[in-house]
C-alpha cells in the first residue's frame, strides 16, 4: 500500500510562480492544494486537513499575515512558512511573533525551501510521536488513565472512579494535552468524529457537557466556551502557580 502523501497548502498570488512551486513540491511527493489570494486559502484550510501551509505575505483580499493569525485562532501547532519578496527586519520579525516556523525571502533556492519543509514536518512528527506516548494525566485531583478510560478522582469530597466511553476519553485527552490552552473545535471534531460540520459540533457539545460532570468534584477545574474558537480546559490552581 502506498503511503499517503503529505498535504501542503499553497497560497501565492503570483500564478505562474505558484504552478512552478506546486510542480516542484509535487515533483517531490508532496500533495499541494494552490491558492491566490488570503480568503480562498482560509476557506481552503477551514474545508481540507493539511500537515503544513506556505503563505506570501503581500496578497490580494487577505495578506499572509492576517490569514497565519486567524489559522493560529484555530490551530497553534500547524506548521506555517512565509514567502516574501521583502527583506524588512519588521517583517521578519512580524513573521514570527505570529507564529511562523519559517520564513525565506524571494528570490530563494527551490532546494532549500524542500530542506526546511523537510526539517519542519520531521520537528512536528516528533512532537506528535511524544504526544501519542503519552497515556496517563494528572488534572487537579484526578487522575486519568486514557488507555482503561477510568477517570479517577481523590480530593476533600471523596475518592470515586468513573469509566468513561471511547468518545468521551478522546475528549478529555485532547483537552489535557490542551490543559490551559485552547482545543480548537475544529482539530476535536475532525480527530474524533472525522468531519467538522453542524451535526459533529451538536454532538462535541454533548460531550463536552458529560464532561464537565464528571470534573464537577474539583472546584478548581473547569471548562469554558472560547467564542467562536473551542474550548478550554482551565486548571485554576495550576494557572496561579504560573502567575
Amino acid at each position: 500500500m502506498n503511503e499517503q502523501k503529505q498535504r501542503i497548502l499553497l497560497v501565492e498570488d503570483d500564478q505562474n510562480f505558484g504552478d512552478v512551486l506546486r510542480s516542484y513540491l509535487e515533483m517531490h511527493d508532496f500533495d499541494v492544494t494552490l491558492e491566490s489570494d488570503g480568503e480562498a486559502g482560509y476557506q481552503t484550510y477551514k474545508r481540507d486537513d493539511f500537515e503544513l501551509c506556505i503563505f506570501d505575505v503581500m496578497m490580494p483580499r487577505k495578506d499572509g499575515f492576517t490569514l497565519a493569525k486567524e489559522i493560529r485562532e484555530e490551530d497553534k501547532e500547524m506548521p506555517i512558512i512565509f514567502l516574501t519578496a521583502k527583506t524588512m527586519k519588521d517583517d521578519v520579525l512580524e513573521g514570527f511573533k505570529i507564529g511562523a516556523d519559517d520564513y525565506i525571502s524571494k528570490p530563494f533556492n527551490s532546494e532549500e525551501l524542500l530542506l526546511r519543509i523537510q526539517a519542519i514536518l520531521k520537528r512536528s512528527q516528533q512532537k506528535a510521536d511524544v504526544e501519542e506516548d503519552i497515556k496517563e494525566f494528572d488534572v487537579g485531583y484526578f487522575h486519568f488513565n486514557y488507555p482503561l478510560r477510568i477517570l479517577t478522582f481523590s480530593g476533600p469530597a471523596g475518592d470515586h472512579k468513573d469509566k468513561l466511553s471511547p468518545k468521551e476519553a478522546h475528549l478529555l485527552r485532547l483537552f489535557c494535552l490542551r490543559k490551559n490552552d485552547v482545543l480548537a473545535r475544529s482539530e476535536a471534531l475532525t480527530k474524533i468524529w472525522g468531519e467538522d460540520n453542524y451535526f459533529t459540533a451538536r454532538s462535541m457539545d454533548v460531550f463536552v457537557t458529560k464532561l464537565r460532570k464528571y470534573l464537577k468534584p474539583d472546584p478548581n477545574i473547569e471548562i469554558v466556551n472560547i467564542h467562536g474558537n473551542g474550548f478550554q480546559l482551565l486548571v485554576k490552581s495550576e494557572l496561579e502557580e504560573t502567575t
